[in-house]
């Protein structure tokens, strides 16, 4: 609850964090001092630790859907809503996937649900700086259909439930919308066809390797190689799913001929009768695998309430469908009654605001409008000549050798003389440094490591260390990169996964390394596994951004 102030410059405003994860927004916030961060939404377990851990007197909900109006209200008054909600564009369907909507865009419809339920004076919306482009896009639900939506402008997408490729004869009678719902709304036919995701992940993670196309003679050999050894891990598991798709066979149904198909084949490579060569085990799945993709997206698009104007099969089974912007979306609600809010939005790079790195960010403040003519986005105050660099961030830790066990104690870490207004100086407050762990480095790896220079990645590797990568030519730019310590870095994520160099030694990143990148001080304590505090830092606003972002907010709520 708000203190009573004195005066304006004395005044705490209460904050309440959305998709809150290991807090940077709010840690940014906080050390202005001018905020109180009341109450915070975080549904991942790891992240929920990491938060309670730093900011200590917060109420933390486990689902964003439990902040509400009367739950807020038994905290106290809010004025400024902060968060990231994730957000991925998804106008055009992955094919390759089984999913045709991704949940994370229901997440900001759940952001901007908290803004209209508990109408703070200032809110502040971090996410990807590509949320402005026309790819993050809503399907337009049955929902929204009944709110007309204010009138916002719609574009006619088409999702692909089934290839051109495949002709199931079950269609061939289907012609209006209703003929289609018929058939999968038929819980018979769900029963009978869709796969359980544990059948569906077995299988297609063996398709997936298989059905990788290359002409390279290495490449087919290192292909070959993983389906062998996915296909022996996977031995027990196959032979159980394969023996219950046999007992259950329709010789007259032609999804389960399918089945049956892919069923019989692994039983031949177990039986010695057939090779496990990728070309074959890609023929026999492909059908199976587009058919439960096609039952899994349709389902879907069916339980979420997706709008679908019609379906067409002149190439392949499409769903027709109206789309329309998320950025649009989040201007015409709250900019419109009963809201009125008056909002700008920008996308800002971390590395103008002290950040050493360069990481784009798209931000998005509203306030009442009453408060119109103060409001405006934070300016950065480095310019590209002056960025902070990554030595700036880590050389200090250098010689503190990392341990890979996270359970391990803090390490105790010497005195530095380090000057003032060094970026170092200001992170490095703690006498002993907790989260200096990454991962134990296999020979492999420690070759690759050795070999390459500073701002090299895989692939500037030698033909003969890229061999355990199927499809080398395709892997990102940002994969085994060796850091520059003269410059700032690229945009830090899992880099655990990414698996970034120390720009000085043969090793990995050091989960506390990475943190620096995004100026998290040291100490700033993050919990959970391994692998969750690295994704957890690499999802992280950084801190720096976030107190400018912060000092901007006092400016219009003074």
């Amino acid at each position: 609850m708000s203190s009573m102030p004195t005066n304006d410059s004395q005044k705490k405003y209460t904050v309440v964090d959305l998709f809150a994860g290991a807090g940077g927004l709010s840690y940014g916030f906080t050390q202005t001092e001018r905020f109180q961060i009341m109450a915070a939404a975080e549904n991942n377990p790891n992240a929920q630790l990491t938060y309670k851990e730093n900011h200590k007197n917060v109420k933390m909900f486990d689902n964003v859907t439990e902040v509400t109006a009367a739950s807020i209200r038994k905290l106290g008054s809010v004025d400024v809503v902060i968060g990231g909600p994730p957000c991925q564009g998804f106008s055009n369907a992955n094919r390759q996937k089984n999913t045709a909507v991704s949940m994370n865009n229901r997440l900001v419809k759940e952001y901007v649900r908290v803004i209209t339920e508990l109408q703070p004076t200032v809110f502040v919306m971090e996410n990807v700086s590509m949320l402005k482009s026309s790819v993050h896009r809503f399907y337009l639900e049955e929902d929204d259909v009944a709110l007309g939506i204010k009138d916002m402008k719609m574009t006619v997408d088409k999702i692909e439930l089934l290839s051109h490729r495949f002709n199931l004869t079950i269609f061939d009678d289907a012609n209006t919308k209703e003929d289609f719902e018929a058939i999968i709304n038929n819980q018979q036919f769900i029963d009978q066809h869709q796969w359980s995701q544990k059948r569906y992940r077995l299988f297609n993670s063996i398709y997936k390797v298989a059905a990788q196309k290359t002409d390279k003679a290495e490449e087919k050999k290192t292909q070959h190689e993983k389906l062998l050894e996915r296909i022996a891990k996977h031995k027990s598991q196959l032979i159980k799913e394969c023996t219950t798709i046999l007992e259950n066979v329709d010789a007259n149904n032609e999804i389960s001929r399918y089945d049956c198909d892919c069923a019989q084949l692994f039983n031949n490579i177990f039986n010695q009768t057939q090779n496990a060569t990728a070309e074959l085990i890609d023929e026999t799945l492909d059908a199976s695998i587009a058919i439960q993709r096609m039952l899994s997206k349709w389902s879907e698009l069916i339980e979420k309430r997706i709008h679908i104007d019609s379906y067409s099969k002149d190439n392949g089974i499409v769903a027709n469908v109206k789309s329309y912007a998320v950025l649009e979306y989040i201007q015409k609600v709250l900019e419109s009654a009963p809201y009125h809010y008056k909002i700008t939005s920008d996308a800002l790079n971390a590395a103008e605001f002290g950040v050493p790195q360069k990481r784009m960010r798209y931000i998005i403040i509203g306030c009442k409008p009453e408060l119109e003519s103060k409001l405006g986005m934070p300016k950065g105050t480095f310019e590209e000549k002056d960025f902070r660099t990554v030595k700036a961030a880590i050389e200090d830790l250098a010689d503190v050798e990392p341990t890979d066990n996270i359970s391990s104690e803090p390490i105790k870490v010497p005195q530095k003389d380090l000057a003032e207004n060094s970026l170092a100086y200001k992170l490095r407050n703690a006498e002993e440094l907790y989260n200096h762990v990454n991962t134990a480095t296999r020979p492999t790896a420690k070759k690759r490591f050795e070999t390459l220079q500073a701002g090299e990645n895989f692939h500037n590797l030698p033909k003969e260390q890229k061999t355990t990568y199927t499809k080398g030519e395709r892997t990102q730019n940002t994969i085994y990169l060796k850091l520059k310590y003269d410059e700032p870095s690229g945009t830090v994520v899992n880099v655990r996964k990414s698996m970034w160099i120390h720009p000085a030694h043969s090793r990995a990143l050091s989960i506390r390394e990475a943190a620096r990148l995004q100026t998290f001080p040291d100490k700033f304590r993050f919990k959970g596994t391994k692998d969750s505090q690295y994704q957890q830092v690499g999802n992280a606003v950084p801190p720096l951004l976030a107190e400018e972002i912060a000092k901007k907010i006092i400016e219009i709520l003074d």
